[in-house]
């Protein structure tokens, strides 16, 4: 292959990950056709995007984006996909991780996340971590606990002042 040629496909793997920094590495040359469609299909879906990709010229796209430097070089032996998009790294984790676990022949190698490499059982743990939502939810339930303790205080303590009126009130009402 000519240096144009290989300049051109490392041109069109870095413009196709674009912005993307956070990534997947898998191997998925051992599936039968059906479920390598089904597998593509099912992604496509979520926003997230498969490509083969020759292992050298890979490495050498994601150097000039700077994506994990050489601790990715590692992950690029064999067959190799990237696959990246969805909603942030978690989400894609965990529906990789999920297709795994339905597809045996498809392998997770391996991932970059903010300039790190992951091995595979770095993208298994982080599958298991919250997502950006859930990560938000916690927070904005956090933000709010302080205020929900003192209304549940004030209320707590309103609600017995109020019983314990209505009782004076009842006595006070019978004995008239």
């Amino acid at each position: 292959m000519s240096k144009v040629v290989k300049r051109m496909m490392i041109d069109e793997i870095r413009d196709r990950l674009g912005e993307a920094r956070e990534l997947v590495i898998i191997d998925s040359s051992r599936l039968d056709a059906n479920s390598d469609n089904q597998f593509r299909l099912g992604l496509r879906e979520k926003g997230i995007t498969v490509m083969q990709v020759k292992n050298t010229l890979a490495r050498k796209a994601m150097e000039e984006l700077g994506v994990a430097g050489d601790d990715i070089r590692p992950l690029l032996s064999g067959p190799s996909s990237l696959v990246w998009g969805g909603e942030d790294i978690v989400a894609l984790s965990k529906e990789i991780t999920q297709w795994a676990k339905q597809i045996d022949e498809l392998e997770i190698k391996g991932g970059a996340v903010e300039g790190q490499a992951l091995d595979a059982d770095g993208i298994d743990q982080l599958s298991k971590s919250p997502g950006r939502l859930e990560l938000i939810g916690q927070i904005a339930g956090l933000a709010l606990s302080p205020g929900a303790v003192l209304a549940g205080a004030l209320l707590g303590t309103g609600g017995t002042i109020a019983g314990q009126l209505e009782a004076i009130a009842e006595k006070e009402d019978e004995a008239a």
